[in-house]
């Protein structure tokens, strides 16, 4: 039995990114159990930032793995790597707890049990929320891959060519006009939104 380079006989081996990534897609379980202990974290840490600490953003993280497991037949290993596909899933939960808040606050105002307040400048931050996510939903690839990358992922420049095989100074310039686009389209519907 040939032995990987640098592994003992008998000594687990943990497998690349790239083969979790195929394990899960093909329904083993023990791809899961990977996932959660490589990016749990990663995931958790963007809920927390999204909703603050405490049960909104644990149920969240539990949630994009359930709905990534479940659904791990819209996975493509060949498409992206899968922890940039559970940051997707992981932000449309974050946007169902934004819109359920809000939802609820409506509520609360209608019933009269909320002093309708001055427009809390939270608002302006979910609002910019939405319109990243709904601008990143709009992006082709490879273009979206990288934006999500960067910065659900927090890999570098340099990781995301790595990781991509795309050269380092298209991946620069992705993101750089990409950015552009997204500051363009949050300026503009900013103004729309000003009283």
């Amino acid at each position: 039995m040939d032995v990987p380079p640098g592994a003992e006989q008998g000594a687990p081996v943990d497998p690349t990114d790239e083969e979790v990534g195929r394990r899960f897609a093909a329904g083993d379980e023990r791809a899961l159990a990977w996932a959660y202990e490589r990016w749990g974290a990663r995931l958790h840490g963007m809920a927390v930032r999204a909703l603050g600490p405490g049960p909104d953003a644990e149920d969240v993280v539990q949630q994009a793995f359930v709905s990534g497991w479940t659904g791990r037949a819209g996975y493509r290993p060949d498409a992206g790597p899968l922890p940039a596909w559970l940051t997707g899933i992981c932000r449309h939960r974050i946007a169902d707890v934004w819109a359920r808040r809000e939802r609820d606050r409506r509520a609360a105002e209608a019933a009269g049990t909320v002093t309708p307040t001055a427009p809390d400048p939270l608002d302006r931050t979910v609002t910019d929320r939405v319109l990243v996510l709904g601008e990143l939903e709009r992006l082709g690839q490879p273009q979206r891959g990288i934006i999500e990358l960067a910065f659900f992922a927090d890999l570098t420049h340099s990781e995301i060519a790595a990781r991509t095989g795309i050269p380092l100074g298209t991946v620069k310039s992705h993101i750089r006009r990409t950015l552009e686009r997204l500051r363009d389209r949050l300026e503009v519907d900013g103004a729309a939104l000003q009283p």
